[in-house]
């Protein structure tokens, strides 16, 4: 099975109007920005996007909001997004706020097969509005249900052509458990190599999760808050 494509344009084929998506990444570090850019180009719309937080006005996931491709978000911090906060207030875009660790929990889920899970988070709170809740040995717990995408966005630093991951640094938050979740995984890499070149002991997701797979380009890896010591 040939998982290599030449770039975004091809890689996010079969993506179209009303799909969910996972979007992977923390603030700006290790989103996937070619396959971004492609949606863009591409125009599709009525998305729901399941990330950690929804970019910045001007990139990442806040360039699909300037385009009003995106329904629904689903997220832990949107906190830094002018244009999601607009969209938000005046009813344009409907929102899902999860707490992080449940956010992180309802991929992995999705990845592991497991439908749903009890956790304690949230509950007595409107996080809870319309869950099933259960008392496990004297505490109350909320029913969350996995996630389902139909496909996940990912971006790693180093891949063989079989599909085979690995991540650097902070970009391993989301990614690999969305590389596992999503029913087509769609993966955005620095570095594209051969088989064997990789280390089999620093390979952190293999290739039976990932159907696609291309070197990206022109990265700009933006910092999303520079803070610098002062002279």
């Amino acid at each position: 099975m040939n998982k290599v494509y030449s770039n975004a344009e091809e890689a996010i084929e079969g993506i179209a109007d009303g799909m969910t998506l996972m979007l992977g990444g923390f603030g700006l570090c290790g989103i996937p920005e070619n396959c971004i850019s492609a949606l863009v180009k591409k125009g599709v719309n009525g998305l729901t996007c399941i990330s950690n937080n929804a970019g910045v006005d001007d990139f990442g996931i806040g360039l699909m909001l300037q385009q009003r491709q995106v329904k629904k978000m689903i997220s832990s911090y949107v906190g830094e997004n002018a244009e999601f906060e607009r969209q938000l207030l005046s009813g344009e875009l409907e929102v899902e706020l999860v707490p992080q660790g449940t956010l992180a929990e309802r991929i992995r889920a999705a990845g592991a097969g497991i439908p749903a899970f009890f956790t304690a988070t949230g509950y007595g709170t409107e996080v809870a509005e319309g869950k099933e809740v259960r008392d496990f040995n004297g505490r109350k717990y909320i029913m969350e249900r996995a996630f389902e995408a139909d496909f996940a966005l990912v971006k790693a630093w180093k891949g063989d052509t079989h599909g085979n991951l690995i991540f650097k640094g902070t970009a391993r938050n989301f990614n690999p458990m969305m590389a596992q979740a999503g029913k087509i995984t769609i993966v955005e890499v620095d570095e594209l190599v051969e088989p064997g070149d990789l280390d089999p002991n620093c390979v952190h997701i293999p290739g039976v999760y990932v159907q696609r797979i291309f070197q990206g380009s022109n990265y700009e890896k933006r910092i999303e808050q520079r803070t610098v010591s002062q002279a």
